[in-house]
C-alpha cells in the first residue's frame, strides 16, 4: 500500500503548492499583501492538518510498512505549522517545508519524502 499513500501524500503536496503558487500571484503580480497572508495561512494550516487526514486514511493504507515514518514527518511538519500559526508569523508560514539551503527549483521537505517513498 506504499503507492497509495505515496499517492495521498502526492495530493496533499499538490494542494500546498498550489496555495503557495497562488500567494506568490497575489504577492508578487498584484501586490495584494491581504491575500497573500490569507492564502499562506491556509497552507500553513493544512499542513498542520496532515497527521489527523494520514490517521483517518483506510486502515489498508495505514498498514503500510513507511506509514510510521510518514506520520512522524507529517506530525513535525505540522508542528512547525501549529508555531508559525500560533506566532502569526507570515514569514515563518512561508518557510514552512523548506531547508534552510532550499534553492529555488529544488524540492521541498515532503516532496523529498514522496521522492524517497516513491525510490522505495
Amino acid at each position: 500500500m506504499n503507492a497509495a499513500l505515496t499517492a495521498k501524500l502526492r495530493e496533499w503536496s499538490d494542494a500546498l503548492s498550489a496555495l503557495e503558487a497562488d500567494a506568490g500571484v497575489q504577492l508578487h503580480e498584484k501586490k495584494n499583501e491581504t491575500a497573500y497572508r490569507d492564502l499562506m495561512r491556509q497552507r500553513a494550516e493544512l499542513l498542520r492538518s496532515l497527521p489527523q487526514k494520514a490517521e483517518a486514511l483506510p486502515a489498508d493504507i495505514r498498514q503500510s510498512p513507511a506509514f510510521s515514518q510518514v506520520l512522524e514527518a507529517l506530525r513535525a511538519f505540522a508542528e512547525g505549522a501549529d508555531n508559525a500559526l500560533r506566532l502569526n508569523s507570515v514569514f515563518y508560514m512561508s518557510a514552512l517545508l523548506y531547508p534552510d539551503e532550499h534553492q529555488p527549483g529544488e524540492p521541498n521537505n515532503l516532496e523529498q519524502l514522496i521522492r524517497a517513498m516513491e525510490r522505495g
